[in-house]
């Protein structure tokens, strides 16, 4: 298919992305589990080739880089695993506008997302669910029970938004930019995100303040910023490949009424603006609720430290937009590096 003559805006990223020092491990056992899983050649999601080009081992080694090997492990499984899904649900379902399909399929998945060990589960038909037993097994082996439910509430929303997407395909409803900006949380799986910064630093929240506007506002600026940008890299591949609706690009089209150029430097804006409000959140906002909570020495520390593995989160992903030929086509980057910045402090 024919695609537009587009010019991609560059993005700021003024944070480094660092490598995890375990990557020559998994760039070992890159496609170990994916091949064991079913997931490639024969027919399965992908062939070799289009494996590679993902450069899912890359991906996950810049956006956890103090993770243990087998947290790096955990987490790029869950990565290949999300990837997989949605290019399975794209090519089974959204090609094919079987919502029927999709909604069978959704449900067997519901199945396999139980938080109970020990749970009955149905024997997996596929490649897709079976990867998701697979990372069961894992998960209620190796994570805590909070960080268990979390990433399992966070895929079962991923999985339903894919079927809202086929509604919404189906009908060439374009969302509203508010509903829309919320609901791009729930398809990027980025409810996931938030786990991974923990099993990479080590750190968590403190509970005292979790549940603060101020933290709440830093989740959803930071869940909002890896969503968003991703509808850019992305969005030939899925309104021009797959004319798919639900992409923040078509969205500002719609609701602004200006060409698609426009929309993405509009969309552009917005990413910008939800970094710069972490941003201004962590370094303005922040330190009144750390006072008033009176978090001692060693909860400061862990702040500091979740921050800084979420700015560098956001790095990684941004070096991968960058870089994978999943997004970018042979001969170069999507946006030229920018200088690189200390993190921003806290307390």
């Amino acid at each position: 298919m024919t695609r537009q003559t587009i010019e991609l805006p560059q993005l700021r990223m003024p944070y480094p992305a660092h490598v995890n020092s375990h990557f020559p491990a998994l760039r070992e056992e890159n496609e170990t589990w994916a091949r064991r899983m079913g997931m490639l050649d024969c027919g399965a999601i992908w062939d070799t080739s289009q494996f590679h080009a993902m450069a899912v081992d890359r991906l996950t080694a810049w956006t956890v880089p103090d993770a243990s090997l087998a947290d790096l492990r955990l987490v790029h499984r869950l990565m290949l695993w999300t990837l997989a899904w949605d290019d399975h649900f794209a090519f089974k379902f959204k090609r094919t506008g079987d919502l029927s399909g999709a909604r069978a399929f959704t449900a067997r998945l519901h199945s396999f997302l139980s938080p109970v060990p020990g749970a009955a589960v149905p024997d997996p038909v596929n490649s897709v669910e079976k990867g998701l037993v697979d990372l069961q097994y894992d998960l209620l082996r190796s994570t805590p029970v909070h960080m268990r439910q979390e990433l399992n509430r966070a895929l079962r929303r991923y999985v339903d938004a894919g079927v809202q997407e086929l509604v919404n395909n189906l009908a060439g409803r374009v969302p509203d930019l508010i509903e829309y900006a919320l609901f791009r949380r729930e398809s990027f799986a980025a409810y996931t995100a938030p786990c991974f910064v923990e099993l990479s630093t080590g750190a968590a929240i403190p509970e005292s303040i979790k549940h603060t506007r101020t933290v709440s506002a830093l989740f959803d600026a930071f869940m909002d910023h890896m969503g968003l940008a991703n509808d850019i890299v992305s969005y030939q591949r899925e309104v021009d490949d797959e004319h798919d609706v639900n992409n923040l690009v078509v969205v500002l089209k719609a609701s602004l009424g200006v060409s698609v150029q426009e929309a993405l430097y509009a969309a552009a804006d917005l990413v910008d603006a939800r970094l710069r409000y972490f941003e201004h959140l962590a370094q303005t906002e922040l330190p009144p609720v750390i006072r008033q909570a009176g978090l001692d020495p060693g909860e400061r520390a862990d702040l500091e430290a979740w921050l800084k593995g979420a700015l560098g989160f956001l790095a990684g992903l941004y070096a991968w937009y960058t870089s994978a030929r999943r997004y970018v086509p042979e001969g170069g980057p999507l946006a030229e590096r920018h200088p690189t910045a200390e993190a921003v402090p806290v307390g």
